[in-house]
């Protein structure tokens, strides 16, 4: 990496954003929020909406808007903050030019959030590395989970500023730089629990814990969940973490997704030995901590649950909390159905929350779990709206009033 430049020394004046970067950023945003009512607003007049927005991020007077916050319950309860749509525009922008300068810098197992490098992948990574070290279960191996607490509430704000600060003077060289800069100066500090609106009841925050919510986090810490350039970032900012586990502690097999790390090795030992050593490098170098319940060290023939699975010698099976969170899902929208025909909006969140678990399970042995399933607790109403492909792996809607699907069998 070269060395960059004194922080506040740019060589030429700021250049400005260009209109066809923030269409492209749009494009990309509409993509998979055509549909809320944020976004139906914005594009009733996008190409306007745009030339407002560029010229403001150009003349200097961009200021993020109000955040909506709310909770959801699955896969486990969290606190989302969904930014308004023209700041997702923005998130956009800011993640199209940075993507490819942090690819090159990012190690090839860290997940989440990058092309091709999905929960799949991170759990197929895993298990490779288990077949590996163990010389195809021949030889003893050791499994090290750890998890950091309240990761996304802790990440300190000054602190990953002045790493992507750095990083962006030592690599990007374009004239918009100043620009780029400002705008991520702009995102990184701006705190949207002091002026977000609440969607739901406060008491849906009951049983979060306060490291897991915005509202109790220390001041100057922690990233909205929700918004693309917080999980970008998140990345970003374990990225010398990755590092340092991959080659200053010479851990070959070792992998990242989000803040769930793992390492194998022949030696329990070694494993234990260092722990002590990546709980320092965290507390001095990011301000983390390593969550004292969610550390897990064990023999691989133990098993080890990691994303929504437990991987075995020879087998992966679908983790208990995954299929009772599918059941549960399944429940959810039979009494939607009961009640009523399910909306056109009803329909589509039930093909994508359905699609999601099965997307998960059909890359496991679990055709006869899937069916099961289906066929004991998915309402007969649903039949009559969506079909089922003849793997059972995912839902298309129907457009007709009677659907001929076979019941399952």
């Amino acid at each position: 990496m070269r060395e960059p430049l004194p922080l506040q020394l740019e060589l030429f004046p700021p250049a400005p954003i260009a209109l066809a970067e923030l269409f492209e950023a749009y494009e990309s945003c509409r993509r998979h929020k055509r549909k809320t009512q944020n976004a139906m607003a914005f594009e009733l007049d996008y190409e306007q909406n745009l030339i407002f927005l560029c010229e403001e991020i150009n003349n200097g007077n961009y200021q993020p808007g109000n955040s909506i916050a709310f909770i959801v319950d699955k896969p486990v309860k969290r606190e989302i903050f969904a930014a308004d749509f023209r700041d997702r525009v923005v998130h956009h922008l800011i993640i199209n030019k940075l993507n490819g300068l942090f690819e090159k810098e990012f190690i090839a197992d860290s997940y989440s959030c990058r092309k091709g490098k999905g929960t799949h992948k991170g759990i197929e990574r895993l298990d490779r590395f288990i077949r590996q070290c163990s010389r195809n279960y021949s030889r003893d191996c050791w499994i090290l989970k750890i998890d950091i607490k309240g990761f996304f509430m802790s990440i300190d704000r000054k602190r990953l500023y002045h790493q992507l600060e750095l990083f962006i003077r030592s690599n990007y060289y374009l004239p918009d730089r100043p620009t780029l800069l400002e705008l991520c100066r702009k995102v990184v500090f701006y705190d949207p629990a002091a002026n977000c609106i609440i969607k739901g009841r406060r008491a849906n925050w009951k049983g979060l814990p306060d490291d897991k919510s915005l509202f109790y986090s220390r001041p100057g810490c922690g990233l909205p969940i929700g918004n693309l350039t917080s999980q970008v970032f998140a990345n970003f900012y374990l990225n010398g973490f990755d590092h340092f586990m991959k080659h200053t502690l010479s851990l070959r097999y070792y992998g990242r997704y989000v803040d769930d790390c793992v390492a194998v090795h022949h030696s329990r030992g070694v494993l234990h030995s260092l722990l002590p050593i990546i709980r320092m490098y965290l507390k001095r170098e990011l301000g983390l901590t390593l969550h004292p319940h969610k550390i897990f060290l064990e023999h691989y023939s133990q098993g080890v649950n990691y994303l929504g699975v437990i991987i075995k010698p020879r087998r992966i099976y679908v983790a208990n909390r995954t299929k009772g969170n599918f059941y549960r899902a399944l429940l959810t929208y039979n009494r939607i159905a009961q009640r009523h025909k399910p909306y056109h909006a009803e329909r589509a969140a039930f093909q994508s929350s359905i699609n999601s678990y099965l997307g998960l399970m059909r890359h496991y042995h679990t055709y006869s779990l899937r069916r099961t399933i289906l066929a004991r607790h998915l309402s007969p109403w649903w039949l009559k709206l969506v079909k089922p492909s003849a793997r059972l792996d995912k839902f298309t809607l129907v457009n007709k009033q009677r659907n001929r699907s076979r019941p399952f069998r």
